[in-house]
């Protein structure tokens, strides 16, 4: 594997920790704290930290903030200008850095460009969030959902492709089924 690259414009303080393969784009800044795994791309203009956790695979794409309580796993995609918030109700002269609630985007999980995710939502396994959403409430495993506020409007499959009444993925042929928190794979 090869050994993580840093741009020379990007910032990676002391304390970070960048895996195998990663890779840090122009004017990027890594805080204190921030654990990255292996085979990730942040970039330009990305800052992370401090004590996020960063899985595999995961790609951020540019102008993205990825806050303290915010963890992605592993192959993650967050789109362009995709935002994090922090706190539920924010003031500029209330100190509300104690209120910090944690966001969960888990694996495969796609954040589209411009998107917002609000603080302490859980976004499942596969899920696909469009472009432009707001998403103010956690999102079942391989949802579509869309809008301000966001609502589901379908099923992704793990390529990523929009199922069916099927549920058979037109890409692989992967079938799903319903189950608790959203699909299931059944083969």
């Amino acid at each position: 594997m090869p050994e993580p690259f840093v741009h020379p414009t990007a910032i990676v303080e002391e304390g970070a920790f960048l895996g195998e393969g990663t890779k840090v784009w122009h004017f990027s800044h890594v805080l204190s704290g921030v654990r990255i795994g292996r085979n990730c791309v942040l970039g330009q203009n990305v800052m992370a930290g401090p004590d996020v956790l960063i899985g595999d695979g995961v790609k951020i794409e540019n102008n993205v903030s990825v806050y303290r309580g915010v963890t992605l796993e592993d192959d993650v995609f967050c789109g362009p200008s995709a935002v994090f918030t922090n706190v539920l109700t924010p003031r500029a002269f209330i100190d509300r850095r104690d209120e910090f609630l944690p966001t969960r985007v888990s694996r495969g999980a796609t954040i589209g460009a411009n998107a917002t995710v609000i603080c302490g939502v859980t976004i499942h396994r596969y899920a696909m969030i469009g472009a432009g959403s707001v998403t103010t409430r956690d999102v079942p495993g391989y949802a579509l959902v869309v809008g301000i506020p966001s609502r589901q409007i379908g099923w992704v499959s793990r390529a990523g492709e929009r199922l069916g009444e099927d549920l058979v993925c037109p890409r692989t042929g992967e079938r799903y089924r319903e189950g608790k928190s959203g699909l299931v794979v059944v083969d």
